[in-house]
């Protein structure tokens, strides 16, 4: 069965994309999913997030220039069920190489490809930009998840995200589909986070998941233990908050696989 690969995006930093990748992942994992991340940001902080510190030298970096298959780079973290694909800096050269590739967009779907079937889930943690790498996420992806910051500014670049997703399901990948926003960092005792999340529901509706990630100290401290919050305080609000978001995920991907049946 081919594994569903969904790209976690959103052209603004800081909005909680990698914690939500390996938290996310975590979650699938940790009811038996075999599930691969894809770190896909030159900043690496999905890979350390999980406690890979150089262990290898093999990263995507190497995949995407065709130095090495996709097998030879898998690395399993301490989640049981729980495989990456480490990124380094050395992947900012990527976009700048592959530019004069044929088909550049398509190189991550096809390396993708031969492998899908190894995987319940593949999650690519894309960096923050609509780039070369993004771009490639978004062609390989079945889905996409977009954590959105409850804050002014990122509401602003959402509706430019959703314009350049329509605009890759429209040239690059017809089977394109938003699985919905996360709100992320959220404080229910900031009357801007609560209009934020007001107008997102009202403009997005069921698109939105229902459970908000909050701000919370565990989600911060965990990434420097090399951990996803659901193992460093499993009963955190953090923790419990990505859980539910991995059961409404679930739900709304049966709900898109009865749609097409």
């Amino acid at each position: 069965m081919k594994a569903n690969i969904i790209s976690i995006s959103n052209q603004k930093g800081g909005v909680g994309k990698t914690t939500t990748s390996i938290n996310l992942a975590t979650a699938l994992a940790a009811i038996n999913e075999k599930v691969l991340l894809i770190d896909l940001d030159p900043q690496g902080n999905a890979t350390t997030g999980l406690g890979i510190y150089n262990r290898s030298k093999n990263t995507v970096y190497d995949i995407l220039l065709k130095k090495i298959t996709l097998l030879e780079c898998i690395t399993k973290t301490t989640v049981p069920g729980l495989s990456i694909i480490p990124a380094n800096v050395n992947l900012i050269g990527a976009e700048i190489e592959l530019v004069q590739s044929k088909n550049r967009e398509y190189v991550l779907k096809n390396v993708l490809s031969a492998y899908e079937d190894m995987f319940d889930y593949i999650i690519i943690d894309s960096p923050p930009s609509m780039g070369l790498l993004t771009l490639n996420a978004l062609v390989a992806a079945d889905g996409v998840i977009v954590p959105l910051q409850c804050e002014y500014y990122a509401l602003e670049g959402l509706s430019c995200l959703l314009k350049s997703i329509s605009r890759i399901k429209t040239h690059y990948n017809n089977n394109l589909k938003l699985y919905g926003v996360i709100l992320t960092m959220f404080d229910k005792r900031n009357s801007l986070c609560v209009s934020v999340e007001k107008d997102v529901r009202y403009h997005l509706k069921e698109k939105v998941f229902e459970t908000v990630i909050p701000r919370n100290v565990k989600i911060s401290e965990a990434p420097s233990y090399g951990k996803p919050v659901l193992i460093y305080d499993v009963r955190s609000q953090g923790s419990l908050s990505y859980m539910e978001v991995a059961k409404e995920f679930i739900e709304k991907e049966r709900k898109e696989l009865w749609r097409q049946n």
